[in-house]
């Protein structure tokens, strides 16, 4: 098997020993501290401790009977849903305007979209924090939805971008040529072509919104606290494996969306 040739250039998988090695550690170093959360999370014990020295549910049991924790859980769903939605419609136009024009203008513009993901977030939570001060948003779900939708534009407008590099603009043209208006033309003929795209966008939008803490830390207070500032808060008071248990769940979720999105693909796509 390792002498069979990969790529018509006769570049044998002996050859490649070194770099699947190499894929390999990069795979482990990534992915190891993640489920290092998993055993943790059943320990016994009062603090977070690996290997645990006894197994318990005690800590899946004190996230989900925590109000504060349930709370916390729905704040962040609210929120990166409403931010999904705000940020994907936004991001996409934005994406569309600049593609149809190719002017130092609309790459300038372009650049300016890609700020939030450039200046420091530390910066950027000051800031927010300041400006929402003065305009009573500071603790309030609106607040957090418009400081999340600022920093997960940038994603969604790289991501449809992307899609819209590779799409043939004359389909659009054709369609306005045969009586169609541009916004009709976009949803009925662009759109499905970069919906790949889109869709990517949206769960970029919806992880910056669900894992970010920094903005949250200024801006998250009272019943509008995020779980990942309360999750923050946890480690740095009182350091508990409920955090353990969070986690580990959180990565149950992922692994099982991502079964059942290769699942429900066409196999020709798989």
């Amino acid at each position: 098997m390792l002498s069979d040739p990969v790529t018509p250039t006769q570049i044998t998988r002996g050859q490649r020993l070194w770099l699947y090695a190499l894929v390999t550690l990069i795979a482990l170093f990534l992915v190891v501290p993640c489920l290092l959360v998993i055993p943790m999370s059943f320990s016994g014990g009062t603090y977070l401790e690996f290997p645990p020295k006894s197994l318990s549910l005690r800590w899946y049991q004190a996230f989900l009977g925590s109000p504060e924790w349930r709370q916390a859980t729905l704040t962040s769903l609210k929120s990166a849903g409403l931010t999904t939605v705000i940020a994907t419609v936004l991001g996409t136009a934005a994406a569309w305007g600049i593609h149809q024009r190719s002017t130092v203008f609309s790459q300038g513009l372009r650049g300016l979209f890609m700020l939030p993901m450039l200046v420091p977030l530390i910066l950027v939570a000051i800031g927010l924090f300041f400006l929402f001060s003065r305009l009573g948003l500071n603790g309030t779900l609106t607040g957090l939805v418009l400081a999340h939708t600022m920093l997960a534009i940038p994603f969604v407008v790289i991501a449809v971008g992307n899609g819209l590099s590779s799409y043939d603009m004359s389909q659009h043209m054709v369609a306005q040529s045969l009586g169609a208006n541009g916004l009709v033309a976009f949803f009925t003929v662009t759109l499905p072509q970069i919906r790949i795209s889109v869709l990517s966008g949206a769960v970029f939008a919806f992880i910056t919104s669900f894992d970010e803490v920094v903005v949250g830390l200024f801006i998250a207070s009272g019943s509008n606290e995020t779980l990942a500032r309360r999750m923050f808060s946890n480690i740095r008071d009182q350091v508990d494996p409920t955090v353990a248990a969070i986690s580990s769940l959180l990565v149950g979720m992922v692994v099982i969306g991502m079964a059942v999105f290769m699942i429900l693909q066409p196999k020709a796509k798989r």
